[in-house]
Parts: C-alpha cells; sequence; structure tokens
C-alpha cells in the first residue's frame, strides 16, 4: 500500500468537523441541479442520522492531472463552486488538490483517508461514480470496503430532464450553442460570469457606448461567441445590459473579450468587480463593413434587450 499523500491528509484534517460525518465526493463543476439533488439527499439524511455534512471537491479537475493534454475549462470559478455548496446547506466543503499522487490511490486507501480525517460514516455518490486508480471502485464495490471499514454508501440515482441527464456534458454543450435558456434549466440559475474590470481598447466609448470589459482566466468555460442580453450586478446595484463575447472581427481583433455595455448606468467602472447574468443570445458574432455600422446594429441591440427584459 502507497503512503498516503501528505498534502490530501492535511488538506481533510483541516478541513474535519470533529464528528462523525457523511461525505460526497466530486468535482462538482458548475453546481447543477443534478449535484444539487445529490447535495439535497445527503444533507437529509445526515439530520435525520445526526451526521455532519461535508462535500469534498477536487481542483484542479481530475482529467487535468490524469491527461494533462486534455483542454479543459470550468462552468465556474473555484470560489464561486465553494459558495454554490454552501449554499446547499452543507456543513463544510473541503477542498482537496488533486495531485498525480493521489491519482495513484486505490479507492481503499483513498476513503480510508476519508474515514481516518473526516470520520466518514456515510458516503453518498452518484449512479456513474467511481473512484481510486483508474476508476476501479464503483457503488457496490464501495459498498464492500465500507462494511468492512464501517461506512455506509447511498448511490443517488441521476437527475434527468426530457430523458436527458442532467450533467456538466449536457451543460457545455448547451453553452457551446449558446442556448442559455437551457443552461439556466440545467443549472437551476442563469450562467454568470465575474471578475475585475480592466480597461479595454475603449472603443464602445468612441462609438457612444462605454463597455466595461471584464478580466476572466483562460480556463473558464464561455458561451458561443456573440451578443447577449445581460443583468448586470455592480456595487448595489442591479442594471439591464447587452454583452458581447468574442474577438471583435470588425477591428481584426484575435483575443476574446466579454465587454458589457451597462444600460441606465453612468459612472466608473474601473476598479470594480462586475458580475453578469447571461439570459439571452440575441445573434451570433458579425463583421461590419465600418464603425457607422456597427453603431446602428447596437442601437438595434440595446432595443432588443430593452424588449427581452421587459
Amino acid at each position: 500500500m502507497s503512503e498516503s499523500p501528505i498534502l490530501a491528509r492535511e488538506e481533510l484534517s483541516r478541513a474535519a468537523l470533529g464528528r462523525d460525518t457523511a461525505v460526497a465526493i466530486g468535482v462538482f463543476d458548475g453546481v447543477h441541479r443534478g449535484h444539487h439533488y445529490l447535495i439535497g439527499r445527503m444533507v437529509e439524511r445526515g439530520r435525520r442520522e445526526d451526521l455532519a455534512t461535508m462535500v469534498v471537491t477536487f481542483h484542479p479537475h481530475p482529467r487535468l492531472v490524469v491527461q494533462p493534454q486534455t483542454a479543459l475549462t470550468y462552468l465556474c470559478g473555484l470560489e464561486e463552486r465553494i459558495e454554490l455548496l454552501r449554499a446547499l446547506g452543507v456543513d463544510s466543503v473541503a477542498i482537496l488538490t488533486f495531485t498525480s499522487e493521489l491519482a495513484q490511490l486505490s479507492a481503499r486507501e483513498f476513503v480510508s483517508l476519508l474515514v481516518e480525517e473526516l470520520r466518514m460514516k456515510l458516503l453518498v455518490v452518484g449512479a456513474d461514480f467511481a473512484l481510486g486508480r483508474g476508476r476501479e471502485a464503483d457503488a457496490q464495490a464501495l459498498e464492500a470496503i465500507g462494511g468492512e471499514m464501517g461506512f455506509a454508501v447511498e448511490e443517488v440515482g441521476l437527475l434527468t430532464v426530457s430523458d436527458e441527464k442532467v450533467g456538466s456534458s449536457a451543460t457545455r454543450l448547451a453553452l457551446a450553442r449558446g442556448d442559455m435558456e437551457t443552461v439556466a434549466s440545467l443549472l437551476g440559475r442563469p450562467f454568470d460570469l465575474r471578475g475585475p474590470i480592466v480597461r479595454g481598447a475603449e472603443r464602445g466609448k468612441s462609438l457612444g457606448f462605454p463597455t466595461a470589459n471584464i478580466a476572466l482566466g483562460l480556463d473558464r468555460a464561455l458561451p458561443a461567441f456573440g451578443v447577449y442580453v445581460t443583468r448586470a450586478y455592480l456595487g448595489e446595484g442591479i442594471y439591464p445590459a447587452v454583452t458581447n463575447i468574442g474577438l471583435r472581427p470588425t477591428f481584426d481583433e484575435d483575443k476574446t473579450t466579454v465587454e458589457t455595455y451597462i444600460l441606465d448606468f453612468e459612472g466608473e467602472v474601473h476598479g470594480h468587480e462586475l458580475r453578469i447574468e447571461l439570459l439571452h443570445r440575441l445573434r451570433g458574432e458579425m463583421r461590419f463593413p465600418n464603425a457607422d455600422a456597427l453603431k446602428e446594429q447596437i442601437e438595434k441591440d440595446i432595443a432588443a434587450a430593452r424588449a427581452y427584459l421587459s
């Protein structure tokens, strides 16, 4: 048996609640409705059996460690993921740094860490869950290990909508189409982007539509390029907005930007944090012959956004 990774043991020890615990494990990227369902079941059973409840989430995504050539983006940032998980009523969220050392552990070695550090008495998993080196142990195999180690396993069935599994893959596909209504129905909330506002080329300002550019990490999942009806959260205010995501082909730029024109707002935005909810895709990205044609289209986009929001 390999030695348990010291980092994982320390991280679990720091998160431990000092009492018998029900645990759910996974990446939980996007914290979609399928995750809500599974974690809700854990919280419900934990209360019934007088167990503390904890979510153990991996970061970075295990796939990026096991298959480093994989291009993978996150549906939400780590801070947002923790915030969303806590909002589901769990007692604690533990972030486990996923390393190549952790990837080498057998299922038995990994769950023994949870038993020793978290006093795990219940492990709640989804129907497609597998754990350990090479995804060796499914719910049935974990149940056998639990019988020896003193913890129960509950397998929660998959949540489906119109016979389709509610999951990260379905959410990514809808996002890639720019179908924000489907994304919202899978997540249980509108898809959002957040980050500090940074100075851009200020082309919007020269056209009479000053925009706020959000700085985002390269690992953040984005919807199909185009123009979106959005809701902007700036300071204490909530404003209607129009957001362009893409390369700005009219100006031959090659860097992806997320720029938001906040309607009914005047004031300085630089240095502030902005969160936008993407509600509806108005159109795809377009190249215009000149700035005047672009300005005319922006005015149409604003009118269409107002009509949608009303």
